[in-house]
């Protein structure tokens, strides 16, 4: 996706509706979608190699010619049937005002799929960790998925499979080594619509329990907005990270900012709980700033420096739960859980 910002002020209502007149003072263009993960990568030491499917247009073209500048390898193949997604969100005093979307949702034309699966057979030997990041725009689906799988069956030791989900390509998912959703899609894959927030950890145990029965992944982070994070590192064993943010100013990103720590700490050898941590105040960081950003290295160090050690939660049944608290992990090197 192509992310656009329109930034400015807003000194007046319009005559002409009851809307805020926003004078644009600046504009940006950045990789969005899953470009924006790769972005988070980077900036975190890491080298990824994106591959996805823009449209044949001046928008992917100009997608393209962003990655390049910010020293992502990409493989876009480029779709002639659609256009490029593109985000605009319009900015005013640090808030966002309303955001605009061009985009299609149709299953990508079989030229371009296969030029996907083609890529990915080929690259996935080369990972040590694969992050599949599901926008329901028509990319991500069964074939593909099933090609992926395929493509790692016989390689040892095999890449981890981490994926950003959405409920739709919920039937898609069977297996991977880590599913990433929010509370929301979490209800929806589980088939849980009736537990909302308000059922608070018994409805989030609930429907985490559904969800593994669902989709027979191996690990689940549900990630639960001010609430912090659900870490299932399997149905029964269950740890509640509260949230590190100290002031939220716009979650926009903040999923990518933690599914990028996570593979990071993944890739270089933490633990799944460490990894869990580190995300966290990646995702922190990432809501004290305005749309979507790259959280770096030097940040996440900064904040583990100064870290009080989380209040971890083992959540039980409601009566059985109990606390710990670990040291904060370092960046990047060992594991203290």
């Amino acid at each position: 996706m192509l992310d656009h910002y329109l930034m400015g002020d807003v000194g007046r209502i319009s005559p002409e509706a009851p809307v805020p007149v926003v004078r644009v003072a600046s504009e940006r263009h950045t990789a969005g979608g899953a470009g924006n993960v790769a972005r988070n990568l980077v900036a975190l030491g890491a080298k990824p190699f994106l591959v996805s499917a823009t449209g044949d247009d001046d928008a992917g073209r100009m997608l393209a010619a962003i990655l390049e500048s910010e020293g992502i390898e990409a493989l876009l193949v480029r779709d002639r049937t659609r256009p490029t997604t593109i985000k605009t969100r319009i900015i005013a005093q640090n808030q966002q005002v309303v955001r605009v979307d061009r985009e299609s949702d149709a299953p990508l034309a079989d030229r371009a799929r296969r030029g996907l699966i083609d890529a990915l057979t080929k690259l996935a030997r080369e990972a040590r960790v694969i992050v599949v990041s599901d926008y329901a725009k028509g990319v991500i689906g069964r074939e593909l998925m099933d090609a992926l799988r395929a493509a790692i069956a016989g390689l040892d030791p095999k890449p981890l499979v981490l994926v950003d989900p959405k409920p739709a390509n919920a039937a898609c998912y069977a297996g991977v080594d880590l599913l990433t959703p929010n509370l929301k899609e979490t209800l929806e894959m589980a088939g849980a619509h009736g537990l909302g927030r308000e059922s608070g950890r018994t409805g989030v145990l609930r429907a985490g329990l559904a969800l593994f029965k669902a989709t027979r992944v191996k690990h689940l982070c549900v990630t639960l907005g001010p609430e912090g994070i659900a870490l299932f590192r399997s149905p029964s064993d269950v740890t509640h990270l509260p949230t590190v943010a100290k002031r939220v100013y716009d979650v926009t990103g903040a999923g990518d900012s933690v599914m990028a720590a996570l593979a990071c700490g993944l890739a270089a050898g933490l633990d799944l709980l460490d990894a869990c941590v580190l995300s966290n105040y990646c995702a922190g960081i990432a809501v004290s700033q305005v749309g979507a950003v790259a959280v770096t290295r030097q940040e996440l160090a900064a904040a583990l420096a100064t870290a009080v050690a989380p209040a971890l939660e083992r959540w039980l049944e409601p009566s059985r739960t109990t606390s710990t608290a670990p040291d904060v992990p370092g960046v990047p090197d060992g594991s203290s859980s």
